[in-house]
């Protein structure tokens, strides 16, 4: 029996049994099994080369955005109105059959669009190169769905379960779990505060199909079996996604206005090029990214080309700011000023900590090199050499 087999049968014990107190613990288990058999599915087979198939992409500018969906729901004319480079559109589905790439210049930084090719339900088994395509989308900043509003509400919930069965959490921020595995000692089990959906027995069940049975774990809060799991896999990534609503052309005012009402979610027609604008803000608004003018001394600060930072790429701090500018330059820092919406007064004296934010300015003042040690009489500009065996003895005074 295959791995797929075997979810499947899993997942069929899963819907025949009954929830209630007396078989959480057996749903837990099966909850892990297939975590773990998911795993394994995502692993490349064993003797097959480095190298796959999937598309290589190299990143550029200083973000990356991935659009997912079904076939035939305008990716590519997104792409198109969006970047200006030309993806092939047609009527047909599948029209997309790789990765293609283009360029938003948008608020002085350069954003990286990715047109990948329409997955289908069962993409993270492999049907239609579906495990390729959510490769790409994991390497991204931020995933937008693009969902036809003229097609039922199922569409998101497919897309979205195909997304996390492959390890990947939509507008989910990690669980506050501490877990760590030890070489000896058993399992420790504490909360910091009443859990309602998870108990010390569930929890060891749950390690020890994993054949854990050394490990700490700590509950900061009341988290679920689930995000149990996911903390001890340990391979998820929490990403931000963006419902897009092409089409509302083909839809009445009322639909329009409940799609739009829903949470993280944007309406937009391509083919009336209608509330582009809106959908350029909200992506710049969920990628967080930060623009850092500098400021020579003496001088007028240079608006042309920002440092752009954003907490997905390493933060936004003045340390950060400095390496980005040079490597050996954080030593040489004496402290920054700054000015702009982080600032408290202009300017403001900053160490290397202070966070940055967006269109803040920055000028570096750097340590004086010193001249020598002590000033004045006291300084040190001998011309003896420095071993006493060197010295050379002074002539016998005359008598």
């Amino acid at each position: 029996m295959g791995i797929i087999e075997k979810i499947k049968e899993i997942e069929a014990e899963m819907a025949r049994t009954q929830k209630n107190k007396a078989t959480e613990y057996h749903l837990g288990q099966l909850k892990a099994k297939i975590a773990k058999l998911r795993t394994q599915l995502l692993e490349p087979p064993k003797g097959a080369s480095a190298g796959g198939d999937g598309f290589e992409v190299t990143k550029f500018g200083h973000g990356r955005v991935a659009l997912i969906g079904f076939p035939s729901v305008g990716k590519s004319t997104l792409l198109t109105m969006l970047t200006g480079t030309h993806s092939e559109a047609a009527s047909y589905e599948f029209t997309t059959l790789t990765c293609i790439p283009g360029i938003i210049h948008y608020n002085d930084t350069k954003i990286q669009l990715l047109d990948l090719p329409g997955i289908i339900e069962g993409a993270s088994e492999g049907k239609g190169r579906g495990r390729q395509v959510i490769a790409v989308a994991k390497s991204s900043d931020l995933v937008l769905m693009v969902l036809d509003a003229s097609k039922s509400e199922g569409h998101r919930q497919i897309l979205t379960k195909e997304l996390e069965a492959v390890g990947l959490r939509l507008n989910k921020i990690p669980p506050q779990i501490y877990f760590k595995k030890k070489k000896t000692g058993g399992i420790s089990f504490n909360s910091t505060l009443p859990l309602t959906h998870v108990d010390e027995k569930l929890c060891y069940q749950i390690l020890h199909e994993y054949k854990i049975h050394n490990a700490e774990i700590l509950f900061r809060e009341d988290a679920t079996v689930d995000d149990l799991i996911d903390v001890i896999e340990g391979n998820r990534k929490y990403m931000k996604c963006v419902y897009v609503y092409n089409k509302i052309d083909v839809v009445g005012i009322d639909d329009v206005d409940r799609l739009a009402r829903q949470p993280n979610s944007v309406v937009i027609s391509c083919n009336l090029k209608l509330n582009l604008d809106r959908l350029l803000a909200r992506m710049w608004e969920e990628m967080g990214l930060v623009r850092v003018y500098t400021k020579p001394q003496g001088q007028q600060p240079d608006f042309t080309d920002p440092a752009v930072f954003s907490a997905s790429r390493g933060g936004s701090s003045v340390e950060d700011f400095c390496n980005h500018i040079h490597r050996s330059l954080v030593k040489d820092v004496k402290y920054v000023l700054v000015w702009g919406i982080s600032a408290r007064h202009y300017p403001q004296h900053c160490g290397l900590s202070h966070v940055l934010h967006d269109e803040d300015v920055v000028q570096i003042v750097k340590k004086k090199e010193k001249e020598g040690e002590g000033r004045g009489r006291f300084k040190s500009h001998s011309t003896a050499p420095a071993r006493i065996s060197d010295r050379q003895k002074k002539a016998p005074l005359k008598q």
